[in-house]
């Protein structure tokens, strides 16, 4: 055989599931790929190559019943599949098409294989090196002896994935490009995403039959601009930069408002188009994503959720053994009562306590309790406690109120109007601010962090417990991010003050979902005659997951552990800012600490993650830190951190702007909306 063509397929895109497959005008995507190739009058013969995956079982019977030969290889190995599929019919040159072109032109295949013929010196002749036809023409024509020399010397993941890389990239190989004589490469005709769906269905449904070619079409498009405006947004080739996580974080982004349900791990907050965003598996301070890199997590570890590491063996047992039990019954689980209390006792001044799956959660149950215990509606706070309609209101009655309590730019849009005024922010260690608020009457509820930062100055806690006794308001301190990070328990136990009520979360189930709200008597008694009830706050993984975490934190002390490598840390980036003349400062409890730049600091921020992640870590300017983590391992991550320094400061002395140094946009800071 001469030139055998192979059609690259599969069923399981990350942007858009089973495309191939997708309806065109009555037909799949992929029969008006291989009915258009089969009009060439060079090929001699058209294969599928799909992945052994069960979910392309309907795509190879489909193919076969079109009369098509379907091989069937590797998922992850491309290259080999491809060179195997090919192997069968030892032909003299191979064409690769892929499945994601249904409007291929079998006019420009024919003129890209004659013009390979006419250079019979070339090994590998293309029409994308560079590209001048539309996107969704690409054709490639080599000969099966150089494909054999790439299935054989290619080693790297990049060129086992996507075939031809080795043989582009590679001086062993002569190389053409077939340029069109007018650059039409800014037309993007693939399919990719549902705006390239959308657009393909309407160029179909404008011809009778399946004969129109690519001049057809550019006739089309000037003659109706606006037709072709769908995926002017996307970009050539994208995907084959783009790791699975990012396709999937693309896709996510069309589907799920923002992308995903927890602003703080949105992609845009660390590395815009090329964070890795999803995760296969987690272990330790180890992190696996969806092509299988690995990546040492010294980053926010689950936000701060896991203290004993991820998948701590013990913890996850436990869960194990509950669920082997039964997660859900019409009875109770037994383990809540257990769980309640060890928290009473860790807490001498608290006598009950109310569970929940999720730190918000927690502070609005807290928050609701309180108002009912006090008989008053105004609540003063400090610090962040969560997106419920109780805190957001803060921002009806003036739109930065929230800004400095964490995260800048949050609308309370759908937060009703009449809650304005019922919640207002005060900052930590100003006393006077807080009587002011005080003085205006009708506040039932203090609620803050008790730790914000920075240290509580001129007795600072002290003095609003004082302020509470004295004005009947219950105070609350929110413990759900300081907690176990410090001491075996809340942080104010190490502060000399009792609250009325504290909010627990984050460590408390070393990554599965359990918060509580502990409290004196006379407050958490209000619950009963205020209704708060919700089926999961009774599943059982929580409160087995959390009494099985705080075993191994009594008996590890693993606060102390992860307060000492936080303060080792917090030292070494100081030190490293001075060495490198970069103006610094460090913030936070030492083990949930971060550090900032004076000057550029979210251009320096998105430069050290993305010149990290090239590292092998997960890393920006916050770093949560768990037992997994130790001082040798520090050490390593802190080398690294140094050279990325060591960059930013050459950059700065040779008046060279950082931006022009990042591979994306510069990352995201507080809430910005995501299209």
């Amino acid at each position: 055989m001469k030139i055998l063509a192979i059609v690259q397929a599969r069923m399981g895109s990350t942007r858009l599931p089973n495309k191939v497959m997708q309806d065109i005008c009555g037909k799949p995507a992929i029969q008006h790929v291989l009915e258009r190739l089969n009009r060439s009058n060079k090929i001699e013969k058209i294969v599928l190559a799909t992945s052994v995956n069960q979910e392309n079982d309907k795509l190879e019977k489909f193919v076969n019943s079109l009369g098509f030969n379907v091989y069937r290889g590797d998922e992850l190995d491309v290259l080999d599949r491809f060179y195997k599929a090919a192997e069968q019919y030892k032909p003299e040159s191979v064409v690769r098409i892929t499945g994601d072109c249904p409007l291929i032109d079998p006019e420009v295949v024919d003129q890209v294989i004659s013009y390979y013929e006419e250079n019979g010196a070339a090994d590998y002749v293309s029409n994308i090196d560079p590209p001048s036809f539309p996107d969704g023409l690409d054709t490639e024509v080599f000969s099966f002896d150089s494909l054999e020399k790439a299935w054989i010397n290619a080693k790297k993941k990049r060129e086992r994935e996507h075939v031809t890389p080795y043989l582009r990239e590679n001086d062993l190989f002569s190389k053409k490009n077939f340029l069109n004589n007018v650059d039409y490469s800014k037309e993007r005709w693939t399919l990719d995403d549902k705006d390239d769906l959308l657009l393909i269905r309407k160029i179909f449904e404008k011809f009778d039959d399946n004969m129109f070619s690519m001049k057809n079409i550019l006739s089309l498009k000037e003659d109706n601009p606006d037709f072709f405006k769908d995926n002017i947004h996307s970009i050539r080739n994208e995907g084959a930069d783009m790791g699975s996580g990012q396709k999937l974080w693309t896709r996510a982004k069309q589907i799920i408002p923002g992308g995903n349900s927890l602003l703080s791990k949105r992609s845009e907050m660390f590395l815009p188009g090329n964070w890795p965003s999803y995760y296969k598996k987690a272990e330790g301070y180890t992190v696996w994503d969806l092509d299988g890199n690995e990546y040492k997590d010294f980053c926010i570890m689950g936000i701060g959720t896991n203290t004993l590491g991820y998948a701590r063996k013990e913890v996850n047992d436990a869960v194990k053994k509950a669920i082997d039990d039964s997660t859900c019954s019409t009875l109770s689980c037994y383990e809540e009562v257990y769980l309640a209390e060890k928290l009473i006792n860790m807490h001498p001044w608290a006598d009950q306590v109310r569970y929940s799956r999720t730190g918000g959660e927690a502070c609005a149950i807290a928050i609701r309790i309180a108002r009912a215990a006090s008989g008053k509606d105004k609540v003063a706070f400090c610090g962040y406690h969560g997106w419920h309609d109780w805190y957001l209101s803060s921002n009806l009655a003036d739109d930065s109120n929230l800004n400095s309590m964490l995260i800048a730019g949050l609308d309370p849009a759908g937060v009703p109007s009449g809650l304005a005024g019922s919640a207002i922010p005060f900052e930590y260690n100003n006393l006077t601010q807080l009587k002011n608020i005080i003085s205006q009457g009708n506040v039932g509820v203090i609620m803050m962090e008790p730790f914000r930062n920075k240290e509580p100055e001129d007795d600072f806690l002290q003095e609003v417990r004082k302020l509470a006794t004295d004005n009947n308001i219950v105070l609350i301190f929110d413990e759900v991010t300081a907690a176990f990070r410090k001491n075996f328990g809340g942080l104010h136990l190490t502060m000399g003050v009792e609250p009325d009520m504290a909010v627990f979360g984050k460590a408390l189930g070393n990554g599965f979902a359990q918060s509580a709200v502990i409290g004196k008597k006379e407050v958490m008694e209000a619950s009963q005659k205020t209704f708060i009830s919700s089926t999961y706050w009774t599943e059982r993984t929580g409160p087995v997951a959390a009494l099985e975490t705080l075993r191994i934190m009594e008996e590890e002390k693993s606060f102390e552990q992860i307060d000492t490598i936080g303060k080792y840390i917090n030292k070494k980036w100081l030190a490293l800012g001075e060495e490198y003349n970069l103006d610094l400062h460090v913030e936070g409890l030492p083990s949930i600490s971060h550090f900032a730049f004076n000057e550029d600091n979210l251009e320096r921020k998105t430069y050290i993650t993305q010149e990290m992640l090239k590292r092998g870590y997960l890393a920006s300017n916050s770093f949560y830190i768990s037992n997994a983590h130790d001082e040798k391992s520090a050490d390593l991550y802190l080398n690294n951190l140094g050279e990325v320094f060591s960059e930013i400061s050459e950059f700065r002395e040779k008046s060279i702007n950082l931006l022009e140094k990042l591979d994306g946009d510069i990352c995201h800071s507080g809430f910005q909306r995501l299209n």
